[in-house]
């Protein structure tokens, strides 16, 4: 996994968009409408620039050559009561690398640079009944919820999302 820089970041745009458009076009709740025009995707991923420069947001992207497999992101708050946060977004793994721990890795490289970087608790929200909710229940996170018709599924329909929350003690992580 490498940490994209700003730099990084603008030159993988397009892979990265290519990602995102597999992402969406195979059903996941990410954000996004089906189908996700690769324009739009290459706009979104460059808008996330300047947020990287300014450390607000930090991206990982696992490469093959020049094809990006898979992300994760961390999203810090700027409050100052809040800076022991960050919020998970983001996590895709392209749909041809599925089922080879990709996932998991991107997850524990999060959690890892979170904990280096003084951040104890960790959230995130992800559509009831995903795939990805797998991932998480088995990586320790805790659900704390299902809020009904929070966002509209690629294809239109709205669906739950579940909250979920894990402590990242910097400890049990950095040994």
């Amino acid at each position: 996994m490498i940490r994209l820089d700003k730099a990084r970041l603008l030159r993988s745009a397009g892979a990265l968009a290519d990602l995102l458009t597999d992402t969406v076009n195979g059903g996941a709740s990410v954000g996004f409408l089906a189908p996700l025009d690769r324009a739009e995707a290459v706009a979104w991923w460059e808008e996330r620039a300047a947020d990287v420069a300014a450390g607000r947001l930090a991206v990982w992207a696992a490469h093959d050559g020049d094809r990006v497999l898979g992300t994760v992101s961390l999203a810090f708050p700027a409050k100052p009561n809040s800076r022991h946060r960050a919020e998970l977004v983001k996590l895709m793994v392209h749909r041809d690398a599925r089922g080879r721990g990709l996932g998991r890795g991107l997850l524990t490289t999060a959690e890892r640079a979170a904990a280096e970087a003084g951040v104890t608790l960790l959230h995130l929200d992800t559509e009831t009944g995903s795939p990805a909710e797998r991932l998480y229940r088995s990586a320790g996170w805790t659900a704390i919820g299902a809020i009904p018709d929070y966002a509209a599924s690629p294809d239109g329909e709205l669906r739950p999302t579940t909250i979920y929350y894990k402590h990242v003690p910097a400890t049990a992580l950095t040994r």
